[in-house]
């Protein structure tokens, strides 16, 4: 099938900035966790404070994406250059509307098309919303077992409602490879049609395809060369 145009308005500059921000922060921080966890002694030092530094990063930028997205306007749907609040487009859309069933069977390859509709299909909407809860409860596990703010009283409540430290470090463990599972899964939903959503994120390269009124939730035309402004 056809597939809907890559414009520039669906990812403004600072998402892209937030987005790699965050990627390169998880990246290390999968790599320090894995080397804190089967230690090479000479070089824990640096590791630690490489893995401490970098969760704050991916912490405050997780702050900074949320807010951001209720001031800065992004396309609601591929195909159009029409704007609104980027939180509207992780909330509920009329574009999404009794599309779950339909896109998660063409995730599992058990139908050809999807449905034409809103940026984010809906299980891409339902996991990149839990991304945020992820990081600020690793951000919170992190902190709980970091020797400076252990001791914090917030800290200890936690540490006590999980039984104790070797508890939460298994949780943050864990939390580690849902981290993992959610790169692989981000990569598959991103580029399931080509990579032109990546062409777009990585070198701000639009792509033409079909142009859809997020208005009327119609196709209106086809920008076969990706420039069509409305």
């Amino acid at each position: 099938m056809a597939h809907l145009a890559h414009y520039k308005e669906a990812h403004p500059l600072p998402f892209v900035v937030t987005h790699w921000i965050n990627a390169a922060a998880m990246m290390i921080l999968i790599i320090t966790g894995f080397m804190i966890h089967f230690p090479v002694p000479a070089t824990m030092g640096v590791v630690r404070g490489l893995h401490i530094f970098f969760g704050f990063v991916i912490f405050i930028n997780c702050l900074v994406r949320v807010i951001l997205s209720f001031f800065v306007k992004s396309a609601p749907t591929g195909g159009t250059r029409k704007t609104v609040k980027d939180f509207r487009t992780w909330l509920p859309q009329k574009d999404n509307r009794h599309q779950a069933g339909a896109w998660i069977k063409y995730y599992l390859f058990m139908k050809k098309d999807h449905p034409l509709g809103a940026k984010l299909g809906v299980p891409q909407k339902i996991s990149y919303l839990l991304i945020p809860i992820l990081i600020v409860l690793m951000f919170i596990t992190g902190i709980c077992l970091w020797a400076p703010t252990s001791q914090w009283g917030f800290c200890q409540w936690c540490l006590n409602l999980v039984g104790g430290a070797m508890s939460m470090r298994i949780i943050h463990y864990f939390g580690m490879f849902v981290f993992i599972i959610f790169l692989f899964i981000h990569v598959y939903l991103a580029n399931i049609e080509g990579i032109e959503p990546t062409k777009l994120m990585f070198a701000r390269k639009e792509h033409g395809g079909l142009v859809y009124d997020p208005d009327k939730h119609v196709i209106v035309g086809d920008d076969t060369l990706g420039t069509r402004h409305e």
